[in-house]
């Protein structure tokens, strides 16, 4: 091990992988954590859970020794995961508290190998398309591929996962035909343009969405209420549901699944501030309250809500899905049974803070800046924060 900076140590321990850890945490299990970040990192972002304890002690604490003070809340008769931005600072703190007794490992690669970690379920509808839901449990996004009769098509891929997507299409033996954005997102760099580069799929994408200024708008197909799309047997149809930005739009697969963006979540609803600001959130709340009731709740019950994002309180089903039926949805969200102004004060009352880097995201998602690989990368990381209310 190379880490020049820091004190030599006397043990040698095994890294935990994300994708171990994400296991344990799967389980059930209870899970220690010592992340060792700067308080200011950590408080931004951190891996979280039910099952989760956490304790942040920065690094630096430990540069002159072993002190159990400093670690006087990690229990020392379990398993404990040490975690830092890198995987750097974190192995030399956990091989320090090997040497003092404690059962130790660290995060492989740290917050940035959590970050790199991609799971998927599938789902079969009932019309016999199946629908691939991606996650990505360092922020909560999701993705979705749509397959049928040998075609596919992907909705809100991160530029992060292109492989993956290509990848998977080659795997079930089927031919990513488009590629589509819900809306111009502020939490990640959108796949949008990589993908189709890759793959030749035609690049769709909102006509509200166009117009607020995607540089090269004139390759793509724009959408808008009342199109759709075939992919194979599966139809996608089109219905702008704007609120969280002018151009949010639901695509709603075989009338069974409802991929519904940044609109509708599982356990919460929109933003309204990321397009307009703090002078246009409430006329964008306004416009969310107006979607909701008279697109998205009008559906049938039994509709499934597919949202771009989970929380991290939020219950996967037991095949590891964020899914759940709209009347189910409707059952556990309060906020959608208030009346217009109560719901819109809620909104504007309980938004965290605005997703890291989003101006700089928002720019290249509109083709305005074209960030390598590792920028885009690191400007995403941290928690999406694309929900309000409670």
């Amino acid at each position: 091990m190379s880490k020049p900076m820091f004190p030599e140590t006397d043990a040698e321990i095994d890294p935990t992988t994300p994708a171990e850890l994400k296991t344990r945490l799967d389980a059930g299990e209870s899970v220690t954590l010592l992340d060792t970040r700067a308080e200011s990192e950590y408080e931004m972002w951190h891996i979280d859970g039910p099952t989760v304890r956490t304790v942040n002690v920065p690094y630096f604490e430990f540069l002159d020794g072993f002190d159990a003070d400093l670690v006087a809340d990690v229990p020392t008769d379990e398993p404990v995961v040490v975690v830092c931005a890198k995987g750097k600072s974190s192995e030399f703190v956990a091989e320090l508290l090997a040497d003092a007794g404690y059962d130790t490992s660290h995060l492989e690669d740290g917050m940035r190998g959590w970050a790199r970690l991609y799971e998927h379920t599938d789902l079969e509808l009932p019309s016999g398309s199946l629908v691939r839901q991606y996650r990505r449990p360092s922020s909560g996004c999701l993705a979705y591929m749509v397959e049928s009769e040998g075609a596919a098509a992907v909705v809100d891929p991160l530029r992060a996962f292109t492989d993956r997507y290509v990848a998977d299409a080659r795997d079930l033996d089927a031919s990513i035909e488009y590629v589509l954005d819900t809306h111009i997102h502020a939490d990640h760099v959108s796949g949008l343009r990589d993908l189709a580069d890759a793959t030749g799929a035609e690049m769709i994408i909102p006509a509200a969405a166009a117009a607020r200024g995607v540089v090269d708008a004139d390759g793509m197909r724009s959408v808008d209420g009342g199109d759709t799309l075939t992919v194979g047997g599966a139809t996608i149809a089109v219905r702008p549901t704007p609120g969280h930005t002018s151009g949010m739009t639901t695509y709603r697969v075989d009338d069974h699944l409802a991929l519904t963006g940044d609109t509708l979540f599982l356990d919460s609803v929109a933003r309204p501030d990321l397009e307009d600001g703090d002078e246009g959130a409430r006329a964008a709340a306004e416009q969310l309250y107006d979607t909701l009731h008279d697109r998205l709740l009008t559906l049938p019950e039994d509709t499934l809500i597919g949202p771009a994002h989970f929380g991290d309180a939020e219950t996967a089903r037991e095949d590891g899905a964020h899914l759940a039926t709209l009347g189910s949805v409707i059952d556990r969200l309060p906020l959608l049974s208030v009346d217009k102004e109560v719901f819109v004060d809620r909104v504007l009352a309980n938004m965290p803070p605005r997703p890291a880097n989003y101006e700089e995201i928002i720019a290249a998602n509109l083709g305005q800046t074209t960030p390598s690989a590792a920028d885009a990368f690191t400007m995403e990381l941290g928690p999406n924060n694309c929900a309000a209310g409670e």
